[in-house]
């Protein structure tokens, strides 16, 4: 990551108009992880994120500019829960989830809070995290769970 790509990247908000975006742009980050697990089905994926479609905590992901991701953080009591962090597969590789995630990290340790996350099996995703301090703490039947203690190095 570059201070360059840091300054590159901005967030805008997010309104009930733009689900069908998200919702497309989630199908196409996750296709090739289902796939390899044999769990791709976009109906499944557009459902699961109308179902707890929250524009109120959920940010596009700008680069100059332009929409190439979305992330859900919702706070809660004792930690925020980081439901979704997608990322176009045209910008995927180039520090550009790295940028959001230390944004998000930063959030949660000035509220002297921990983020807790699933990732789904045999996605990439399970390396990123943990390589942010994200530990494992439970697995589902197609999911990894995980948590980044507040203040947690990375």
């Amino acid at each position: 990551m570059t201070d360059d790509l840091k300054g590159r990247i901005s967030y805008s908000p997010v309104v009930q108009e733009d689900l069908d975006d998200l919702v497309a742009l989630r199908i196409a980050a996750m296709r090739e992880s289902l796939e390899r697990i044999n769990h791709f089905d976009p109906e499944r994926a557009r459902l699961r994120l109308t179902r707890s479609f929250d524009p109120l905590n959920t940010q596009w992901i700008n680069l100059d500019g332009a929409r190439v991701g979305f992330y859900v953080f919702k706070p809660g009591e004792d930690g925020f829960d980081l439901d979704h962090l997608y990322v176009h597969p045209n910008f995927q590789g180039n520090g550009i989830g790295a940028v959001v995630l230390r944004h998000l990290i930063a959030i949660a340790d000035e509220a002297g809070l921990g983020i807790r996350l699933g990732a789904l099996r045999e996605s990439d995703a399970n390396r990123f995290y943990q390589r942010y301090g994200f530990e494992q703490v439970g697995e589902g039947e197609w999911d990894i769970y995980y948590v980044r203690p507040a203040g947690n190095a990375s």
